[in-house]
């Protein structure tokens, strides 16, 4: 993924195209034109231009993981040995090839990295947890096994 800064204001037709399509990127330009009130030739204008621009990363789909039998949920803190920009690179080239790696995010305070991991059972835990821990510069690391969901997220706040 990449991060870019905006390159210029979005105004309340851009960000109206945004909060609909991050809802529901399958709805059709003519519908999308009529939730936010433009005509649909320059209503798929703006969204090209914000695809082009980077406001606008991808579409996806939303799966359900109990179904495709990926319903246990991990959330492991790992703490690095040292806390140098090779151990850290050398980290992160290992942990994205991991693919029931869902996320992973350097963070600040106790511990160096959150990883989140999806999986069928303890025994693919485990597994997985295993890949993590050998991969060089871990020192430690605590699991936190996602008991309920509570809360997904649901996108970005558009203002």
């Amino acid at each position: 993924m990449t991060t870019s800064i905006r390159t210029r204001v979005l105004d309340r037709i851009d960000l109206a195209i945004l909060d609909v399509l991050q809802r529901n990127g399958r709805i059709s330009n003519v519908n999308l034109a009529k939730e936010v009130n433009l005509s649909p030739s320059p209503c798929l204008d703006r969204v090209k231009k914000l695809e082009s621009e980077g406001y606008i990363e991808g579409y996806s789909a939303r799966l359900n993981s109990a179904k495709l039998g990926q319903a246990l949920v991990a959330h492991v803190e790992i703490t690095l040995k040292s806390s140098t920009e090779a151990v850290f690179s050398l980290f992160r080239e290992h942990i994205v090839k991991i693919p029931q790696v869902v996320s992973c995010d350097m963070v600040a305070g106790g511990f160096d990295y959150l990883v989140t991991i999806r999986v069928a059972d303890m025994a693919q835990y485990r597994e997985v947890l295993g890949k993590i821990v050998e991969t060089p510069g871990v020192s430690t690391n605590h699991t936190y096994m996602v008991i309920e969901h509570i809360k997904s997220d649901s996108g970005l706040t558009i203002l």
